[in-house]
């Protein structure tokens, strides 16, 4: 089987664009492929941050895998496993400075922050962490790693480090990970659906995967539908959202009938919100009770964790190891 490892940020709560775009795809590949998947905390570090909150969103976010079917000996937590860092100080010395100066998040992402603040601290780690995020990938040897298109660029600076590092060192050791793109769909805002649902746009932009049932269902009937709605029939950016909703939750039955109405020229909205929100909520709440039952067992999930993550940082010793002897670092005891 071909290894796989993806990863994500301890920013909170999913909401159902994460789970529908990225999260079920991670659950889904368990049964195809060796998976790795990480909480990537030292991430989270690259912007001002509270170390309690830190904390406790890793945690959080660990659950919340758990509970949306990830298998938790393929999980681990990556300040767990220090061997991220020092691979990606390596890796960083095969990096040139002019491919870090081309990566578009670095400048969307200090923007962002100086949007706010104009005077706002920028720091070197949201410079260098696409190498560290190359250390993740190239770490366990993954073949294939899941993206989307708007995460490409990174991938081929982990593939460009590979290679480099197996040319200046002369021999083939780092494999070149592969994109794995699959048909996941792309959420958008219920309150403004021509943007990508999101937690910075703020609370009424997104659904909460773990909300209360009520909560959804408010938030599915307060959706824009109408807003750029053409002449010509096409379909609005909001109905076309709530659609993809219902595909996403492979409601295919109740999609057919509402988009056939559609077509017909007699769908409501009345009907369609009603629909979404019924669908949707049949697929969170048996997550949102399995996140319940792992909330009351928290201390016996984390030391689960705890001791995955160990066994996976077996595998980064054991790169490691054979890294420092290629670049020619001193043999470390363990």
């Amino acid at each position: 089987m071909k290894n796989v490892l993806s990863a994500v940020q301890p920013t909170g709560d999913l909401h159902i664009g994460n789970y529908f775009g990225a999260i079920q795809n991670w659950v889904r590949l368990q049964d195809e492929y060796n998976c790795t998947y990480g909480v990537v905390d030292y991430h989270s570090m690259t912007a001002p941050y509270q170390a309690d909150k830190l904390r406790e969103n890793t945690w959080k976010m660990v659950f919340q895998l758990l509970a949306t079917g990830v298998k938790p000996e393929n999980l681990f937590i990556q300040s767990l496993i220090p061997e991220h860092t020092e691979l990606s100080w390596i890796l960083s010395c095969v990096t040139s400075y002019g491919e870090m100066t081309r990566m578009t998040q670095f400048k969307d992402k200090s923007e962002q922050i100086a949007g706010k603040d104009k005077s706002a601290f920028i720091s070197a780690g949201l410079f260098m962490y696409p190498v560290l995020q190359a250390a993740d990938i190239l770490m366990y040897r993954a073949d294939y790693v899941p993206v989307g298109k708007d995460q490409e660029q990174h991938l081929e600076l982990s593939r460009n480090i590979a290679q480099r590092f197996n040319h200046q060192f002369g021999r083939e050791y780092f494999a070149h990970p592969e994109p794995l793109f699959t048909a996941t769909p792309k959420i958008m805002s219920t309150a403004e659906p021509t943007k990508k649902m999101s937690k910075s746009l703020g609370e009424k932009h997104y659904i909460n995967v773990f909300g209360e049932e009520a909560r959804v269902r408010k938030q599915i009937r307060s959706a824009v539908t109408d807003a750029g709605d053409t002449p010509d029939g096409t379909m609005s950016p909001g109905v076309k959202n709530l659609f993809e909703i219902l595909k996403a939750c492979e409601a295919t039955e109740v999609y057919d009938s509402l988009m056939q109405d559609f077509k017909n020229g007699t769908l409501r909205y009345g009907d369609l919100k009603p629909a979404v929100a019924d669908v949707l909520v049949g697929v969170l709440n048996p997550i949102r009770e399995r996140y319940q039952e792992i909330l009351g067992n928290r201390k016996a999930t984390k030391e689960l964790i705890t001791a995955s993550s160990w066994e996976i940082r077996k595998r980064a010793q054991k790169t490691l190891k054979e890294v420092r002897s290629i670049v020619g670092l001193p043999k470390l005891r363990y």
